[in-house]
């Protein structure tokens, strides 16, 4: 829908909203990013911070772009970087403005984040990440840095890495 016609359907809308709000809206024109583009960058968050570093200056709105591998499996750049435990691409992630997550704060043993969160909703224990991998899983691959959330995560009955998505 054009702008116009957005304005000339809003009828009733324009005697409740002031115009300036209406007009405040901008529609933008800007394509999606390419679906390509999005997995190159995702698959190489996994193994070629390189190549990701080139990408994501090249395109900036990769940063929290997300792939779709299918029956509800979506992964950014941080999730790939975070199940596969590369701390120094997660940095640069969060560095960049990535959107961190409970994920992420479970690979660097961040129990000030997680504690509070399985306190506010429990069931995230079994959370699934990208691919099904869980918050023990990223504990896990955080190593030391991680290991008492490891434990705290198991101390709740934690005990799977992997969960089947589908």
């Amino acid at each position: 829908m054009k702008r116009s016609q957005f304005l000339k359907s809003a009828g009733v809308a324009s005697l409740i909203f002031p115009a300036t709000a209406l007009l405040s809206f901008r529609i933008e024109d800007d394509p999606q990013l390419d679906k390509s583009l999005v997995q190159e960058f995702v698959g190489k968050s996994h193994s070629d911070p390189d190549r990701v570093k080139v990408l994501l200056a090249e395109h900036p709105t990769l940063l929290n772009a997300a792939h779709d591998w299918k029956y509800g499996d979506f992964e950014t750049g941080l999730g790939a970087a975070s199940h596969v435990g590369n701390k120094d691409l997660v940095k640069y992630f969060i560095e960049q403005g990535a959107q961190a997550n409970i994920f992420t704060a479970a690979l660097f043993g961040r129990m000030d984040i997680i504690k509070p969160m399985l306190d506010f909703s429990p069931s995230i224990l079994h959370a699934k990440g990208p691919h099904g991998f869980t918050l023990l899983h990223h504990a896990d691959r955080g190593g030391d840095e991680a290991l008492e959330v490891k434990e705290y995560l198991m101390s709740l009955g934690a005990k799977e890495t992997k969960i089947p998505l589908y």
